[in-house]
């Protein structure tokens, strides 16, 4: 594709607005450095800049000509609890936090827009550039929704991309339907009886009744969805124990899961319950199952 010249004037202040993002990485609800910072820019621009929808929220409003159609545009600015391991000079300055799904891109992007928009104003109607935090499975839109988004800055669509390494510089890819999957989270917690390494027949393992429960999950998708629909199920953490030689107690497994329709998001959610429920109750422990801990969405 070809880029008109005035975007292309700009590729050095979005790398550097890029890298300064980069450089300090803020994660869900915490995002305060990230947004003074995109504030300052917008208001450098000449806009009208809202903050606070969703506690860490930017929304900046473009009004020109005098059309009632208005456009949002969206880029998120939440980071990881990942930690870095580049040597080049704008990596993290947070121990434990990174922008490593690339949202520092997304909002120079959107900051770039901005300010072409500002100065070209080749356009009849208003543009709303917003700026969304705890992207990462906090449900930060649904916290902005709830603050009043589409109330103070009513758009009739809403438009977002996401940067996608495997697609060559220059190109953009679209479909119709959803592009991104559904993202729910859950924590199985076992509990059983801890005992001595020596003598597990004291005890009653949860590490044995989890590893159980880590390869049936396992079937969820394989052997419960149809083959025509998308879905992932994921295990992402094990918690056990803080010894060699003991059995612990619990055993925490947390994980993941992704669809494209409500009908395969009720079936995963029951297939886990039913699971967790049969392979402990055939262990003799007990066992909660938590849906989305961390997420209010």
């Amino acid at each position: 594709m070809t880029i008109p010249t005035a975007i292309q004037q700009l590729h050095e202040d979005m790398r550097q607005w890029r890298r300064h993002l980069h450089q300090f990485p803020e994660t869900a609800f915490e995002e305060n450095q990230t947004a003074e910072f995109i504030a300052k820019k917008l208001k450098s621009f000449g806009l009208n800049v809202h903050q606070g929808l969703g506690v860490t929220g930017v929304v900046a409003t473009l009004t020109v000509g005098d059309s009632s159609k208005k456009v949002a545009l969206r880029a998120d600015i939440d980071a990881l609890f990942i930690q870095e391991r580049n040597s080049f000079d704008h990596k993290s300055c947070h121990d434990g936090k990174m922008h490593a799904c690339g949202h520092d891109g997304h909002s120079a992007m959107l900051l770039g827009a901005a300010q072409y928009l500002s100065e070209h104003r080749n356009f009849n109607g208003t543009v709303y550039f917003i700026f969304q935090p705890a992207e990462e499975g906090r449900a930060g839109a649904k916290q902005m929704i709830l603050d009043g988004l589409f109330e103070q800055f009513p758009a009739d669509c809403v438009f977002g991309l996401h940067n996608f390494p495997d697609i060559p510089v220059g190109h953009f890819a679209v479909k119709a339907g959803s592009m991104m999957a559904s993202f729910d989270c859950f924590e199985i917690t076992v509990t059983g009886q801890a005992t001595h390494a020596a003598m597990p027949h004291l005890g009653n393992d949860a590490i044995v009744v989890g590893a159980q429960l880590m390869m049936a999950l396992q079937t969820i998708v394989s052997r419960n969805v149809d083959p025509a629909d998308s879905a992932v199920v994921t295990i992402t953490q094990i918690h056990a124990g803080n010894t060699w030689n003991a059995i612990p107690e619990s055993v925490v497994i947390r994980g993941t899961f992704r669809c494209f329709s409500d009908s395969v998001k009720a079936l995963i959610t029951h297939k886990l319950s039913q699971l967790v429920n049969g392979i402990c109750a055939g262990f003799e422990v007990n066992a909660t199952l938590v849906f989305n801990p961390e997420n209010v969405g």
